[in-house]
């Protein structure tokens, strides 16, 4: 049987665009009236509770009254419509080569899940993605209310594929302590460092390209261990 894979999203399956998304944020605070580097920071400081809970008009009013400042509704509004755009843009950017390795996985068997701590935006916009039809399930944090590296987070995405966690590779860069949380819910981690290298103390198996992945499972079948590195982390 074919093992299930549940990726991570942002620098797994595509660049997560921190820089951009920056920029966006410093045009965000120009239409609320606060200063783009505080409110950049602010947001960076509100990751965890972004993750699990806040849509984005309330994390535009939060942040924007931490700092100071109560902005009027059509503010609001006009940097929530940035946000949103970002969120689409950034989706977007997924490849035709991560498109083909999914959709081959997906012919040779394997079921597939999406695991991602992202914001509200990230998962209204996900529908509308070219990935959205390639997976099998799609888990975000803001909608359960909990986050990786929590193990239970890892176990209902194993649950909405219908197998137990051991039965699963994740595959993640190891940001948020993600390719530890995965093992310590059962499943085989394995870290790609496609499109950052997040987490190089990580001691366990690494890819350096998504497209890596079909042949090493495909050896793991013939008797390697499965989640064996392909190459070295290194670039």
């Amino acid at each position: 049987m074919r093992r299930p894979l549940v990726f991570d999203l942002f620098h797994t399956l595509l660049d997560g665009a921190d820089d951009e998304r920056d920029r966006m944020i410093g045009e965000m605070a120009v239409e609320i009236e606060v200063s783009p580097l505080a409110l950049v920071a602010a947001y960076h400081a509100s990751w965890r509770e972004r993750l699990v809970g806040w849509g984005v008009e309330e994390t535009i009013r939060v942040l924007a009254r931490r700092l100071g400042h109560d902005p009027a509704d059509a503010q609001v509004s006009r940097a929530a419509t940035l946000r949103r755009a970002f969120a689409r843009r950034t989706l977007d950017t997924a490849t035709d080569a991560t498109l083909t390795v999914l959709d081959r996985l997906r012919a040779e068997g394997h079921r597939l899940a999406l695991l991602s701590n992202a914001t509200a935006e990230s998962a209204a916009a996900w529908a509308g993605s070219r990935l959205a039809p390639r997976l099998d399930v799609a888990v975000f944090s803001c909608e359960v209310g909990l986050a990786k590296p929590d193990p239970e987070i890892y176990r209902r995405t194993a649950a909405r594929l219908g197998v137990e966690p051991a039965a699963c590779v994740f595959v993640g860069d190891g940001a948020d302590g993600e390719l530890a949380g995965a093992e310590a819910a059962g499943m085989t981690a394995l870290r790609t460092t496609e499109h950052k290298d997040t987490d190089p103390s990580w001691p366990g198996p690494v890819i350096n390209r998504l497209d890596d992945l079909p042949a090493l499972l495909s050896r793991a079948r013939g008797g390697r261990a499965a989640g064996e590195p392909v190459g070295s982390g290194g670039h």
